[in-house]
């Protein structure tokens, strides 16, 4: 009797001959696609497969679909909540969609660009500054994810003050639907009032109804003069209150208010080559802000005019204004280098939480006090953007330690979030490291309509399974 070949097998033979050999990757080829940017998450996937056009997306879903495979969608994998890595039992298929990474036009009059979903972010900024544009989606993983990952996770960034998360940039989708057709979303239109906004669904889906193909993205006139202050404080209320005065001063133009701890800025010049303290002394709390406008100049005089009232108020402690595009290199450095700095002394335990801005001081104050009962083997790591109540509250632990305190610590942390009414995720998106503390915390009707959406795009549960919503029936009935 012939023996049957198993349905990923099939599977495989049946992509190779859709995409070529050469694009369906197996075995020790798969090594980068099973693990994330930090080394948090491992999976084991069947194979990984790159399309290189939407057609080619098409036909793999509609593959996997007869098949019975499940699909895990990766754009540059740096996600941080294990939303994109395949599971350990080697029957999931990765689809990367770096190979899809072509700008598809450019339009300056109607300030919009149209890209591929595996474009990668840092090209797609450059491709708008070339137009004298802008596309304001900023974060530190910029010159390795991809649009549509960021998309998929609905990213914040550090412009999200100004500009808002993702979701406020995004015009148009074009994607794939778990049953292999395509929607066609792709308008760029600034205003379409003819029902429900369909791509809303998909963006903050992590890949989990559908498998987003291209994107048109909002632009924005760009940045003329910017001005770059780093600012001391003593404490997060006057943090908080600072943001206030500057926000009366400066409206829109903020673009960035970051919160960084003396430990989080002494650790990333300690440990970082080439990085010095902006400021001669250590203070306990420092704030990045980023000032911009289209005009060619008048901005700095600004700045420095409000920034000596404020010394003279007493509202900060000392300061000082990038003088080049170096020494403002060297703060954004320090701020985006403080998990890759203490990750060099102990495990960093990550999160991603927001509070009402008025409350960030009682989340870190809180915080501090439980975190001072573990002595020296648990260091409180917060930074973040304060400007939108978002706060990284990490911990740095001793790696051996870090598999017993992380859930601990995370669990205490999560608890202080939801005495203040927040929430456990911030920018970073839900994955399956936060699925089910999320869903404990969701009303009933809230994952209700959740399950409803996701058994009505995808009712074999054949993309991203497991992630948002647990395959769990304690969980999920899905």
């Amino acid at each position: 009797m012939a023996r049957t070949q198993p349905p990923i097998d099939l599977f495989v033979e049946a992509a190779r001959d859709v995409l070529g050999t050469k694009y369906v990757l197996t075995g020790a080829d798969t090594e980068n696609f099973d693990v994330d940017f930090w080394k948090q998450y491992r999976g084991k996937s069947a194979c990984v497969l790159k399309p290189g056009s939407t057609k080619d997306v098409v036909e793999i879903v509609r593959l996997a679909k007869k098949h019975s495979i499940s699909l895990v969608p990766q754009g540059g994998n740096t996600g941080l909540v294990n939303g994109g890595i395949p599971d350990l039992t080697g029957t999931q298929a990765v689809i990367s969609l770096t190979r899809m990474n072509q700008i598809r036009a450019v339009d300056p009059a109607g300030d919009y660009i149209i890209v591929d979903a595996g474009a990668i972010l840092a090209d797609i900024q450059k491709a708008a500054l070339l137009a004298d544009r802008q596309f304001p989606l900023s974060l530190g993983a910029e010159g390795s994810c991809r649009i549509g990952g960021n998309i998929a996770t609905n990213a914040g960034g550090l412009n999200v003050l100004r500009y808002g998360m993702t979701r406020d940039l995004v015009l148009g989708l074009e994607l794939v639907l778990a049953d292999g057709r395509v929607l066609d979303l792709l308008k760029p239109l600034r205003k379409d009032n003819t029902g429900y906004d369909l791509k809303q669904i998909f963006i903050g889906s992590e890949g989990t109804l559908g498998i987003i193909t291209a994107a048109a993205l909002r632009l924005v006139a760009p940045a003329r003069e910017r001005v770059t202050l780093w600012l001391t404080v003593e404490n997060t209320t006057d943090a908080i209150d600072l943001f206030r005065n500057l926000r009366g001063e400066f409206g829109d133009l903020i673009s960035s208010f970051e919160l960084i701890s003396s430990y989080g800025v002494e650790t990333a010049c300690s440990q970082l080559p080439g990085i010095r303290r902006p400021t001669v002394s250590a203070h306990p709390w420092h704030i990045l802000i980023e000032i911009a406008w289209s005009f060619p100049n008048g901005l700095r005089d600004h700045a420095e005019r409000i920034i000596s009232i404020l010394f003279e108020k007493q509202k900060i402690i000392d300061g000082t204004i990038a003088e080049n595009e170096a020494q403002r290199a060297m703060m954004w450095r320090i701020r985006e280098g403080q998990s890759e700095a203490t990750s060099k002394i102990g495990e960093v335990v990550r999160s991603d939480v927001t509070v009402a801005i008025a409350d960030i001081p009682t989340l870190v104050s809180r915080c501090e006090k439980w975190v001072s009962d573990y002595g020296s083997d648990v260091a409180l790591l917060p930074f973040g953007h304060i400007g939108d109540g978002n706060l990284h509250m990490n911990f740095v632990v001793l790696r051996e330690q870090a598999n017993d305190l992380a859930p601990k610590l995370l669990k205490r942390l999560f608890e202080e979030v939801d005495a203040l009414d927040g929430s456990i995720s911030a920018e970073h998106g839900v994955g399956k490291a936060k699925r089910d503390a999320i869903a404990i915390r969701k009303s009933e009707t809230a994952m209700d309509l959740i399950k409803q959406i996701k058994r009505m795009l995808d009712p074999q549960n054949t993309l991203n399974p497991d992630v948002i919503v647990a395959k769990n029936p304690n969980i999920s009935d899905i």
